[in-house]
């Protein structure tokens, strides 16, 4: 469950050793290690004329250029690339960069719904089991509502990036509102979904079929970051975000995330700040292209506002130094997860200075709680949503949570038109027009409260 965000390239396997050495015989030298870095310029808009050279003469090669965000991605296997470039009076920081993952909750895979329960009806498994999108919407009463379903007052389409593993965009639920895909994933070109994650998260969103979505008329398009396996790098992420800016989408969910330890005994103190740099302008660079950015908090059940403490609650009591959730921005809205008693999920990181609302990421029901009795477990109190190959699956996680505001944002937007509302406006909305759950007022589990389409609608700027 301790997932390090440093990007650690593996050593030479050893050194070779020679039997018989005589005084002429060369010593043997370790191979040396390529690693990638964020290079994080001082102008956030753009790139130094001499790029190539500055990076060539360090002993790097440029791999990724983020132009609009003053970033590139080098590889290098010079031990000392880093520090010749931070002497430069055109860099900001460099670092070796960081992997982000799916906000996948360790130890709970999807499980597929069984395949022998047959359609009774066009949305027979909301019906039955949709507890968390009725939760949003009030049983369905928002999406009687103007914009209510994600059908925008101007005709304009109003899009929900996914940032994740892809969307299956042939599944019946999700192919009549799928728009189009881009893969930031090195080797893959299709925007399509082999792992499951993203197209759960897409359901979510925006599911018009036997599963239904918080915004049924809204539209996804698939921004794929991830491969069939393993994490993202920060500046595949970095990309699709602005991707998303130039794209003029309207919201984007990034149900993903994880962690910088500042001071990792298995890197030198300070270089993952080049990621937390390079994310703060990607977002920054969306939110001004008028993208409402959302993500997830997290399933590691800790209290994100206290850095020393998150540090010993992830990699255990003697580690020291701060520890801080990525991406962050306080530009982007950041989503909790609450179960279907309206407790907050076991699971759900919190802490009152980076939770601003939640929404129904699933649990196993409030009878039950981490360790007990197994037959309190009750299965229908987790998310179902949309599985890539047509069918459907059980989940939980504050990546169930995040998406369901996601489409609150976009259904908001549809209310007033495209391009009308301004991400803050957006934000505030949500925040505004909550219900409240657990502690009275704001508190660090649920921030302002329970996301609710049906006030947020219902509510005069």
């Amino acid at each position: 469950m301790k997932k390090k965000t440093i990007l650690l390239t593996a050593l030479a396997l050893g050194l070779t050793t020679v039997a018989g050495l005589t005084p002429s015989a060369e010593p043997v030298k370790a191979a040396s290690v390529t690693k990638k870095y964020l290079v994080v310029f001082k102008n956030e808009s753009n790139l130094p004329s001499n790029v190539d050279s500055l990076l060539k003469n360090a002993g790097g090669t440029v791999t990724k250029k983020l132009d609009n965000l003053g970033a590139v991605q080098v590889e290098s296997n010079n031990p000392q690339f880093n520090t010749v470039l931070k002497s430069s009076p055109y860099v900001s920081t460099v670092s070796v960069e960081g992997t982000i993952f799916p906000d996948v909750l360790q130890g709970v895979p999807m499980e597929t719904l069984d395949t022998e329960e047959t359609a009774t009806g066009t949305h027979d498994l909301y019906d039955k089991y949709g507890w968390d999108i009725k939760q949003v919407t009030n049983n369905g009463e928002s999406w009687n509502l103007k914009g209510g379903t994600g059908k925008s007052s101007d005709g304009k389409d109003i899009v929900v990036g996914v940032i994740d593993t892809g969307i299956d965009y042939n599944h019946p639920d999700l192919k009549d509102n799928y728009v189009y895909g881009k893969s930031f994933v090195p080797g893959y070109s299709d925007p399509i979904d082999d792992k499951g994650h993203g197209t759960h998260v897409a359901g979510a969103i925006a599911a018009n079929g036997r599963v239904v979505g918080v915004g049924p008329q809204l539209k996804i398009a698939s921004y794929r970051v991830f491969g069939p396996t393993g994490g993202a790098a920060t500046s595949d992420i970095a990309a699709a975000l602005q991707a998303a800016g130039d794209d003029n989408v309207d919201v984007v969910n990034m149900s993903l995330g994880g962690y910088n330890w500042l001071h990792d005994p298995e890197s030198t103190p300070g270089e993952i700040i080049a990621d937390q740099l390079l994310f703060e302008r990607a977002i920054s660079y969306a939110t001004k292209k008028g993208v409402t950015v959302v993500g997830s908090s997290g399933n590691n059940g800790v209290n994100l506002s206290n850095p020393i403490q998150l540090t010993k609650d992830l990699y255990g009591p003697d580690a020291k130094g701060p520890t801080f959730r990525s991406p962050s921005s306080p530009l982007m809205l950041r989503v909790a997860a609450n179960g279907i008693g309206l407790n907050r999920a076991y699971y759900s990181n919190y802490g009152a200075a980076h939770i601003h609302v939640s929404a129904p990421g699933g649990d196993y029901g409030p009878l039950w709680q981490p360790g007990g009795d197994p037959s309190l477990m009750d299965g229908n109190a987790r998310c179902l949503s949309t599985y890539p190959g047509g069918g459907y699956a059980w989940s939980i996680g504050t990546s169930m949570a995040s998406p369901k505001a996601a489409a609150l944002a976009g259904v908001i937007i549809a209310k007033h038109g495209k391009d009308k509302l301004s991400p803050a406006q957006v934000k505030n909305k949500i925040m505004g027009n909550t219900t409240d759950i657990l502690n009275k007022g704001f508190d660090q589990y649920s921030g302002f409260g329970l996301i609710n389409a049906t006030k947020a609608l219902n509510s005069k700027f």
